[in-house]
C-alpha cells in the first residue's frame, strides 16, 4: 500500500475516533465534569452559607453573653442591696437590744442603789443608836462628846 492511502486511512480512523468520542464518550465525560462542577459549587455555597450561619451565631452568642452578664450584674445589685438591708436590721436590732439591756442595767442598779441606801440607813441608825448609849453612859463632858462624835462621823 502506499503512504497516500495509509494516511487516507489513518485519517478516516482518526475521524472516526474523534466522531465516536465526540458522540458518546465526550457526553458521558461532560455530564461527569457537569455533576462535579455542580457538586463543587454547591459546596462553596454551602461553605459561604455556613460562614454567614457562624457568624449570625456569634453575633447571637454575644447578644446572649451581654444579657447574661446584665443579668448577673443586676442579682449582684439585688444580692449587695439585700445585704445592705440586712446590715442595717442588724444594726438596728443590736442598738435595740443594747438599749434594753442599758434600761435593764440602769434599772437594777437602781434597786441595788435603794438596796444599799435602805441597808445604810439602818447601819447609821444602828450606829446613831450605839453612839447615844454611849453617851448616855458616860457622863456628860463637852470635850468627851465631840471625840465620840468625831468617831461616829468616821465610822460612816
Amino acid at each position: 500500500m502506499s503512504i497516500n492511502a495509509t494516511l487516507l486511512a489513518q485519517m478516516i480512523v482518526f475521524i472516526l475516533l474523534v466522531w465516536f468520542t465526540m458522540k458518546f464518550v465526550w457526553p458521558i465525560i461532560r455530564a461527569a465534569m457537569d455533576e462535579r462542577e455542580q457538586r463543587i459549587a454547591d459546596g462553596l455555597a454551602a461553605a459561604e452559607r455556613g460562614q454567614s450561619n457562624l457568624e449570625q451565631a456569634k453575633v447571637e452568642a454575644e447578644k446572649v453573653i451581654e444579657a447574661a452578664r446584665n443579668q448577673a450584674k443586676d442579682i449582684m445589685d439585688a444580692a449587695q442591696s439585700r445585704a445592705n438591708d440586712i446590715v442595717e436590721e442588724a444594726k438596728g436590732e443590736g442598738e435595740r437590744e443594747r438599749n434594753r439591756q442599758v434600761a435593764v442595767g440602769r434599772s437594777e442598779l437602781e434597786q441595788e442603789m435603794g438596796r444599799a441606801r435602805d441597808e445604810l440607813r439602818g447601819q447609821v441608825a444602828a450606829i446613831a443608836m450605839a453612839g447615844a448609849e454611849r453617851i448616855l453612859a458616860k457622863e456628860i463632858d463637852g470635850s468627851a462628846h465631840r471625840d465620840l462624835l468625831e468617831k461616829l462621823a468616821a465610822d460612816l
